[in-house]
């Protein structure tokens, strides 16, 4: 039997809500910062948060402030970023999700994942959680040498088993990491260096399309004006071609998806209290500029494989990483060849290849 991906009209989900919140619960209290001492040798070590400067662990009271005066910005330029795509090309078959639920309930202790293999979203889920384990197989290291770890914010890092490594190695070796999942395409963004630097990442994805299918371009940007500011609406809805405006409006979502996932915030989290200024590459919330991120922006075509139809499907992806520049950065990937180096696409078949020796 095979199970569709394409999920019916006002299907529920994470990937499909609305976020349509006023603002952050309540209960996601704000995380006390820690000491931090600076990189630079020669500079006099200075109380600084783990969290990035500017962003401190939001409350629902807590407003956004810039770093203290004088504070020493801890620079993360030797952080590599990798980034895993699994395209969802084709659907499944009872035995294929049967297979991937044993790895997941085998290797991922983290999370608990309900048996329902005819859910769509139940399978896009446990594919999504073995990207790790294969990240981890195509570095050659075995599940039983390295754990998954998580913060309070549910911030994941992988730490190896220390072995041979010398302590400094050691501590460079931490990889940390975010996943998500949309429609048709799952994706994990990852790098290595220490675990405070390495948690600050998180990773976006918006699908080019309208919701629920056929609605009006301009309709449809209006019922998502509630996660954008004044200014971000208009810069989209100054735009009177469709398919610019809505991929004006998927940056902008994935941007925002994958910042506040970088810094470990709830999905109910409000998207208006950030903005994209696009075409000033700037970035700022509540009032004040995000300073020292890497924002990455890019775009996935994918084909699909629905009952008898090959169908192609566009989105766009953004990935943050705090890296204690002066300056937030970002950095636009608009042909496949500047991809190749950071971003590896793969898909159901590939994974499902690997998977007696996910557990190796």
């Amino acid at each position: 039997m095979l199970y569709h991906l394409t999920p019916p009209l006002g299907a529920k989900g994470p990937q499909y809500r609305r976020y349509h919140l006023p603002g952050i619960h309540a209960q996601y209290m704000a995380q006390p910062p820690l000491n931090q001492p600076t990189t630079d040798p020669q500079a006099q070590p200075q109380p600084y948060p783990t969290q990035p400067p500017g962003n401190p662990r939001f409350h629902a009271q807590t407003p956004m402030q810039p770093p203290p005066p004088g504070a020493r910005r801890i620079l993360v330029a030797d952080c590599p970023i990798l980034v895993w795509m699994l395209s969802l090309n084709r659907e499944y078959t009872k035995q294929e999700y049967d297979a991937c639920y044993k790895v997941v309930q085998t290797c991922v202790e983290h999370d608990t994942v309900k048996y329902e293999p005819s859910s769509a979203d139940s399978f896009r889920n446990l594919i999504t959680l073995m990207l790790p384990l294969l990240m981890m197989r195509h570095r050659r290291i075995p599940r039983a040498k390295w754990k998954d770890c998580i913060t309070p914010t549910g911030k994941h890092w992988i730490e190896q088993a220390q072995d041979d490594m010398t302590p400094e190695r050691f501590m460079q070796s931490m990889i940390g990491y975010h996943l998500t999942y949309e429609a048709s395409l799952c994706a994990m963004a990852m790098c290595q260096g220490t675990q405070r630097r390495v948690i600050n990442i998180g990773i976006g994805t918006k699908q080019v399309a309208v919701e629920p299918r056929g609605a009006a371009v301009q309709t449809y940007v209006e019922s998502q004006s509630h996660l954008l500011t004044a200014l971000e609406l208009e810069s989209i809805t100054t735009e009177k071609e469709d398919e610019t405006m809505l991929r004006r409006l998927s940056i902008i979502i994935a941007l925002k998806k994958a910042y506040i996932k970088a810094i470990g915030q709830p999905i109910g989290f409000d998207f208006s209290r950030l903005e994209f200024n696009i075409p000033e590459r700037k970035a700022i919330g509540d009032g004040h500029p995000l300073q020292g991120w890497e924002f990455r922006i890019w775009r996935v075509t994918l084909g699909v494989a629905r009952r008898d139809q090959l169908i192609n499907e566009t989105y766009e992806c953004a990935c943050a990483f705090f890296r204690g520049s002066q300056e937030s950065r970002f950095v636009f990937y608009e042909h496949q060849q500047q991809l190749n180096t950071w971003v590896q696409f793969i898909n159901i078949d590939q994974m499902l290849k690997v998977i007696p020796k996910l557990t190796a």
